[in-house]
């Protein structure tokens, strides 16, 4: 092992200790003058600061990206640890032409801007900046979105009689049937991210990686929620039937799966016999969305592999905001839009013709 490689968390730079900077390449390190011994307390707890500055998927991605970057210079005899930008300019430009992959299988827009502002954080933890003005990465990444760029692919929303169906494949004599139905109606009636289900604890204050917490009352739950924008309340109310009412079928799992404290959904180990003590991951959520659609039946016109590609954990967040008949303000509070014009792209179904201009203007 090189010197490199042994390098400690405590000789890295107090902001590049975040998780993306740790699983840099050894040869991207920067070391930082050592802190006096009666500082390290200190400068660890900063660093735990630094990490919750973003969420464990958004620090993995950035981490991703930058391996991807610095592989690709090392294969060129380029230096990534210089911020220069006509060597990002040339990289994105790899990435958009597929010269970077072995399946020579081109990057989307998308991508190529996600890994633009990896790119960018990675340099700011090292005490460098990326001018993303600069004309070799404005103007190559300008062309690039012009010559590639498409609508965004929205997965398609769970509406109720989806979700009735997806519900009724479960076992509801089982704890997994219990939790997973518990999950579906109350991501649905929550609005909910799948980061956010999985983050729910039973009371607040009882984890350290908790993203929120319920509270019950007569007419239904109040779901606290660290989310993109900040922290908001939803509230889930109680439904018109014991089958489909969210409230109901979090209840049920919390009782006969005897959870009172902590991580509101776990895993279900033994057999499907036994509450585990771990929280639940969430891509759980997006493969039961997928699970449960698929054995439904739901878009059965399709071929099955199109089908799991049409839903997410996202689609009952969509679901929520194409069925819900009320007022829009309603939904952007519930799913915390800071815009109305973000609520609007999650509705799937909206009347998109209630307003003729064409007759409005004599036509």
């Amino acid at each position: 092992m090189s010197s490199q490689d042994a390098k400690t968390p405590a000789q890295l730079p107090l902001i590049g200790h975040a998780e993306a900077v740790v699983n840099a390449a050894p040869e991207q390190e920067t070391t930082a003058p050592s802190l006096p011994s009666h500082m390290t307390g200190l400068a660890d707890r900063a660093r735990e600061y630094v990490e919750a500055a973003s969420s464990p998927n958004t620090r993995r991605a950035y981490a991703s990206d930058w391996k991807h970057f610095a592989s690709w210079c090392r294969r060129k005899g380029l230096d990534a640890l210089t911020p220069d930008p006509q060597v990002v300019g040339l990289y994105i430009t790899a990435c958009a032409s597929g010269a970077v992959t072995r399946d020579k299988k081109p990057s989307s827009v998308a991508t190529i801007a996600r890994r633009l502002s990896s790119l960018s954080w990675n340099y700011r933890q090292r005490g460098h900046s990326l001018d993303r003005k600069d004309r070799h990465i404005a103007t190559v990444m300008a062309g690039i979105r012009n010559t590639h760029g498409a609508p965004a692919r929205q997965k398609e929303a769970i509406l109720p009689e989806d979700l009735i169906a997806m519900v009724g494949t479960l076992d509801p004599g089982s704890l997994r049937g219990m939790r997973d139905r518990a999950i579906l109606l109350v991501g649905f009636a929550g609005g909910l991210r799948r980061s956010e289900i999985v983050g729910l604890d039973c009371g607040r204050d009882q984890t350290t990686d908790s993203r929120g917490w319920i509270e019950s009352f007569d007419k239904g739950i109040l779901v606290t929620l660290r989310g993109k924008t900040g922290w908001r309340e939803a509230e889930i109310g109680r439904g018109s039937s014991s089958a489909t009412c969210p409230v109901q079928a979090l209840e049920t799992w919390q009782k006969f799966g005897r959870v009172a404290h902590g991580p509101l959904f776990r895993r279900v180990t033994g057999e499907g016999k036994k509450v585990g003590s771990e929280r639940l991951n969430g891509q759980e959520v997006a493969r039961l969305v997928k699970r449960t659609a698929l054995a439904a039946g739901i878009r059965g016109d399709l071929p099955e592999d199109r089908r799991l590609r049409l839903f997410s954990g996202h689609s009952l967040r969509a679901g929520l905001a194409s069925s819900a008949e009320v007022e829009e303000r309603h939904v952007q509070k519930q799913l915390g839009h800071a815009s109305a014009e973000m609520t609007r792209r999650y509705q799937r179904r909206r009347d998109r013709f209630r307003v003729n201009l064409t007759k409005a203007a004599g036509l």
